[in-house]
Formats: structure tokens, C-alpha cells, sequence
């Protein structure tokens, strides 16, 4: 059915007019007379009754049917129209972000607070998993944004540097390292993230810069679960500063000064799908991104 023909035909059926649709569709009453003439040939049917001079315009039986129908049909039009300049006005709709466990954990709860107080209309979910995972869910189109350790893999995921995430190596308080303190570290057992993690990615490739190897090695879930294992003498690992610095405080753990500090950082990123348009709440969220927070 041509949507052109049936608007014309609704806006007589409405009006009562073909004058009054015509003015009001912004087109010619012939063209309101020639679009009805080819719906009733397309239908078949007869939908307006045509009236003598000076009558009322009236519908057929077929005609009344129809109209009901398009009636329907253009609420609906302008339903999903008003919804569409809602979330474009940021009044309501979903925004999903994902994001690595540190950065869920420490790093993302004052741009949430911030987002929320700016949009409360928008509802905001976070997936939580490792990067690897982050990346599979944003070709997936589940997620809109995502916050993660290290670059993207993928040549269609889009990554900007968001903010450094500063790293200490840290040991059981109750040890003590040798003088040559690269060489004690390479013969301990080092806690590591599973294969995916950002943080293990970078682990390997900052304790090479320190001349380090990792020769012994345990796997855990978290960095919080590392951070642990480490206070009770299970290893040694690197994590990230604000995973530690509790545990630091109680003088459970301590951190191992390094030749190179100024290189025990990471890079946290910004990762977007390239190939998937950002909806104004993500453009939003991602304006909070670069802005200071307390």
C-alpha cells in the first residue's frame, strides 16, 4: 500500500476536505484527488462516497474500515517520533557501558554520579568483564561505550586515551627483597589476571621495562583477589595503585620501589564500535569522560 496515497486519504477522511487536506499536506487539491483515485484502484474498492454539491464529505463502509486502520497506523508514526526526540533530548532511553572490573570497581562511580544528576531520565547499565570481553560485546552492538586497560585489538573498535592508571609492585609486608631487587622479583611467584586482561597485558610488557621476568606464576580472577593472595604470602604481583592502597595503609603489603617508576602506569581507554553511529546518550556520557570529577 503507498503510505503517501493513505495520508492523503486520512487527512480528507479527518478533515472532511479535499481543499483542507490539500492546504494541509502542502500539495495540490488535484494531487489529493488523483492520490485517492489510485488507492481505490489499488484497494479495488470505493473508499469516499463522492456528495452532491454543498453535502458532507462521507466515507464508504470500505472507506470507515480504512480509516480506523490509518489512524492506528500515523499514532503509531507519531509515537515513535516523540519517542525518538525524547532520547534525542536525552528525556529517556538506555545507556550501556562496559567496563574492565578496576575501572568498574574504582574509577567509574563519580562520572555515573555526574551522568545521572544531568540525565535522570536515562537509564544506565554496566557490564562488567575483561577486555577481551569488552571488545566481543561492542561488535556485538550490546554495549554503546566501553572503559577498559589497554588498546583495542580489533581494527573496528575506535580507542582514545581516557586517563593513566598509576601501578606499584607489591609484596607481603613481612618479606624482605634481596639488593638486586630485579633479580629477587624474577625468582618469585608472581599473581597474574587471566589471558584477556588488560591488566595482564600490560603487566608483562611493564615488567620487562624493569628488566623482570616472570618465571612462576599463579592465575586469579580480580585484582582485588591478587591484591589479597599477596598479603598472605602467596606471591608477589603489580597492580594498580588504587586497588592497593587500603591494604598499603594496614601495612599488610608494601611496594617495591622501581628504577623506572614513572613508567608503572597505565593507559585507560576510551573503546567505541566504529561502525555504529553514537546515540546522543553516549556522546553525553562521553562529554563526563574528560571532565574533572571530586
Amino acid at each position: 500500500m503507498n503510505l503517501h496515497a493513505l495520508r492523503v486519504f486520512y487527512s480528507v477522511a479527518k478533515l472532511g476536505s479535499f481543499s483542507q487536506a490539500a492546504e494541509a499536506l502542502f500539495i495540490s487539491q488535484p494531487a489529493v484527488s488523483k492520490a485517492l483515485k489510485e488507492l481505490e484502484h489499488q484497494l479495488g474498492m470505493q473508499l469516499i462516497a463522492r456528495a452532491a454539491r454543498g453535502k458532507k464529505l462521507a466515507l464508504t463502509e470500505g472507506g470507515q474500515s480504512l480509516f480506523n486502520h490509518a489512524r492506528s497506523i500515523f499514532a503509531i508514526e507519531q509515537a515513535a517520533l516523540e519517542d525518538i526526540r525524547a532520547r534525542t533530548g536525552l528525556k529517556q532511553g538506555t545507556l550501556v557501558l562496559g567496563a574492565s572490573t578496576t575501572i568498574a570497581g574504582y574509577w567509574l562511580a563519580p562520572y555515573l554520579a555526574r551522568f545521572n544528576q544531568q540525565y535522570p531520565h536515562i537509564k544506565v547499565e554496566v557490564q562488567v568483564a575483561n577486555t577481551a570481553q569488552i571488545e566481543q560485546a561492542l561488535l556485538a552492538c550490546s554495549i554503546d561505550l566501553a572503559l577498559v586497560e589497554g588498546n583495542a585489538s580489533d581494527a573496528h573498535i575506535s580507542s582514545q586515551h581516557w586517563q593513566d592508571d598509576p601501578m606499584s609492585i607489591v609484596i607481603p609486608s613481612t618479606l624482605t627483597p634481596s639488593t638486586d631487587k630485579a633479580k629477587w622479583l624474577s625468582d618469585q611467584r608472581w599473581l597474574l589476571r587471566e589471558p584477556g586482561s588488560g591488566t595482564r597485558q600490560m603487566s608483562f610488557s611493564l615488567l620487562a621495562e624493569q628488566g623482570i621476568a616472570v618465571n612462576d606464576s599463579m592465575q586469579l580472577g580480580s585484582n582485588e583477589a591478587i591484591a589479597r593472595a599477596v598479603t598472605q604470602g602467596m606471591g608477589v604481583a603489580l597492580l594498580p595503585q588504587v586497588v592497593t592502597e587500603d591494604l598499603l595503609a594496614l601495612k599488610k603489603l608494601k611496594v617495591i620501589p622501581t628504577k623506572k617508576s614513572k613508567l608503572l602506569s597505565r593507559p585507560l581507554y576510551q573503546l567505541e564500535y566504529r561502525d555504529r553511529p553514537s546515540s546522543p546518550a553516549a556522546n553525553a556520557f562521553a562529554q563526563i569522560l574528560y571532565q574533572a570529577v571530586n
